[in-house]
């Protein structure tokens, strides 16, 4: 393709996603079964011959803009997912261009330096140990795998054990103790490191899915302990300073699971429900959550530095690199420069931008709950963070008033269970959401419920 040609196809890409994101505040939510039917357009045979790149874009931005969850938008409620911020995007938008290898200095040194520089930034951010390693990768999932490998592998060294020249034939076992309200994700990457459920330790938790410090497991130094800053749900923290000071009287590792929760730490009004956090040995959060950058912007945060680039470390006689190179620090050798964006959020918004940005979510959780509750709907948890957990009240169940809400378009959410019965759940993270956002969910939610 010629440079010209180039330019015009990336400008023509830049003006259909302007225009994409002119029409959020008013595209349905999600796609109609017309425009999911649509897709099907998309089915052919795979071409013999080039196809004009214009065509193609065309393509995609007909059938493909109109079936899209618009996750991005002010309305949706489902899951913890932000909006990605306008400064996050353009600074993805020129890193893609420059179509770096974000493997260490050797292949990239802005994205080496500016990857390092966002460590740092998101270790102040969060007031954890300085120091510590941090491993920006795709999601919370693969940053837990890399932390919890390093957990098990300084664990076994504790106990005499080369898990690099041994593997785990014949290993001391170490023991895993997780919540009863973990996240799917956790115990994905357990199984994946060859932790089996039945072989977990469950820790109960209370009424609003806390784990219990007076019915812990027993730990010792060979068990690594899992706590959750919010819980998927109720978004409820587990209590750290009990926990984790019987973890380390035992010489256990803890992990925190904090993928969104972890941001209550850089905020004045809910930074107490983090107290103690910071004496864990491991942390994972997303930046695609409340962060509000790109997906493929998560956190893997190891205290001890070298612990998690020895577990992770990729060096090879043809590509040897510094100790804290990303490439040494996640999962992927080639990857892209994914620790950019959340510099590009940290460098707009600031400390105070970041606690603004939570602080007012937090507080249009509340009004969102204290509008709904009572009217058809039952808040089921105490609203701590930026979850609401409901169930319906009158003749119509959860999963049709759901489905009716979906199909509205107006606003979407899914549903969940929650203590074996089912419920759904509404989340606010997202940097578009104002107000006046809050008090139209309001309005959407108690007046279908009337009309049914």
């Amino acid at each position: 393709m010629h440079k010209n040609d180039e330019q015009a196809l990336l400008r023509e890409a830049d003006a259909l996603a302007a225009h994409y994101l002119h029409s959020l505040s008013t595209r349905p939510v999600y796609p109609n079964a017309g425009e999911i039917q649509a897709l099907s357009g998309f089915d052919e045979a795979l071409p013999d011959a080039p196809t004009d790149a214009h065509a193609m874009l065309a393509q995609l931005d007909t059938f493909g803009s109109v079936s899209t969850s618009v996750s991005t938008g002010p309305h949706y409620l489902g899951y913890v997912i932000g909006g990605v911020l306008p400064a996050a995007a353009a600074a993805d938008r020129l890193v893609s261009v420059w179509d770096q290898c974000a493997s260490s200095h050797a292949t990239s040194p802005i994205a080496a330096k500016l990857e390092a520089v966002a460590g740092r930034w998101v270790l102040d951010i969060l007031d954890l140990p300085r120091g510590s390693a941090v491993g920006f990768g795709t999601s919370a999932t693969a940053c837990g795998l890399s932390c919890i490998a390093a957990a098990r592998r300084s664990l076994l060294a504790g106990q005499g054990w080369d898990l690099d020249a041994d593997g785990l034939v014949g290993a001391p076992e170490i023991k895993v103790v997780i919540s009863d309200k973990a996240h799917i994700s956790l115990f994905k990457l357990l199984r994946v490191l060859g932790f089996g459920r039945k072989r977990m330790l469950i820790a109960p938790t209370d009424e609003q899915g806390r784990i219990d410090p007076k019915r812990l497991p027993a730990l010792d130094d060979k068990t690594i302990l899992c706590l959750q800053a919010g819980e998927v749900n109720t978004g409820a923290f587990d209590p750290f300073t009990p926990l984790i000071a019987k973890a380390k009287a035992a010489g256990a590792w803890v992990h925190v699971d904090g993928a969104f929760g972890l941001w209550a730490r850089a905020t004045k009004t809910h930074h107490h429900l983090t107290e103690g956090i910071e004496g864990a040995d491991s942390w994972t959060t997303d930046g695609h959550k409340w962060l509000n950058t790109p997906y493929d912007s998560a956190m893997a945060i190891c205290k001890d530095a070298g612990a998690l680039a020895q577990a992770m470390n990729s060096d090879a006689d043809y590509a040897r690199a510094e100790s804290h190179a990303q490439s040494n620090l996640t999962m992927e050798f080639s990857r892209r420069a994914r620790g950019i964006p959340v510099w590009a959020v940290l460098k707009t918004l600031g400390r105070q931008g970041v606690c603004e940005m939570v602080e007012r979510h937090c507080g249009q959780t509340q009004k969102l709950a204290e509008g709904i509750d009572g009217k058809g709907i039952k808040v089921l948890n105490k609203v701590v963070l930026n979850q609401v957990l409901c169930t319906t009240t009158g003749a119509e169940g959860v999963a049709d008033f759901t489905t009716r809400m979906q199909a509205g378009g107006k606003l979407w959410f899914g549903t969940t269970v929650w203590n074996g019965a089912p419920a759904f759940r509404l989340s606010v993270s997202n940097w578009r959401t104002t107000d006046a956002d809050i008090e139209r969910a309001i309005a959407v939610l108690t007046d279908v419920f009337t009309e049914v």
